[in-house]
């Protein structure tokens, strides 16, 4: 309730609760009307979605586009290790697939310490990964290991074991 509150409050344009993690589909109900919604006085107010690119865009302009309409970088510079992946990706016909940008989650940038939304900077990418079977590519930014987000201090650090057995600070 105060988060949705503090949403409000901050001039957020509607706020809802979902419980998808604990109610699968019926739980983020009222989030789906949410966005249908938005997105219905978007398009009402002459503003209708324009994708960045279509599918059939190459993976390099993907990952250009990303990184300069919505990480605000000035260009992208490919390794030339990504290089060779990138032409070997390519040349197994999976040139044009989605890509996910894989990168520090404290930053707009591939740079945790750029903080806000920094100008002046060109995103590195050094590797480019391909998961045929998912159906997409990713692009490594800067030095970042790609494994799911984590915070700063994992929740492995509060957890313990009594000298009875007992485990201490799991959550559940």
């Amino acid at each position: 309730k105060c988060i949705v509150e503090c949403a409000s409050a901050s001039g957020a344009a509607e706020v809802c609760l979902t419980e998808v993690h604990a109610k699968g589909g019926a739980g983020g109900a009222q989030l789906a009307k949410a966005v249908v919604s938005a997105c219905q006085d978007h398009i009402a107010a002459g503003r209708p979605f324009t994708p960045l690119f279509n599918n059939n865009t190459p993976i390099e302009e993907k990952a250009l586009r990303v990184a300069t309409r919505i990480y605000g970088a000035d260009g992208i510079n490919i390794h030339a290790k990504a290089d060779r992946q990138l032409k070997q990706i390519k040349s197994w016909g999976y040139g044009n697939l989605p890509v996910c940008m894989a990168k520090t989650q404290y930053s707009f940038s591939h740079d945790p310490n750029l903080l806000g939304a920094p100008s002046g900077f060109e995103i590195p990418i050094r590797e480019f990964r391909l998961n045929a079977g998912a159906g997409f590519v990713v692009a490594v930014l800067g030095e970042i290991m790609t494994m799911p987000g984590l915070p700063k201090r994992p929740a492995a650090s509060d957890m313990d074991m009594d000298e009875n057995g007992n485990l201490l600070g799991v959550f559940g």
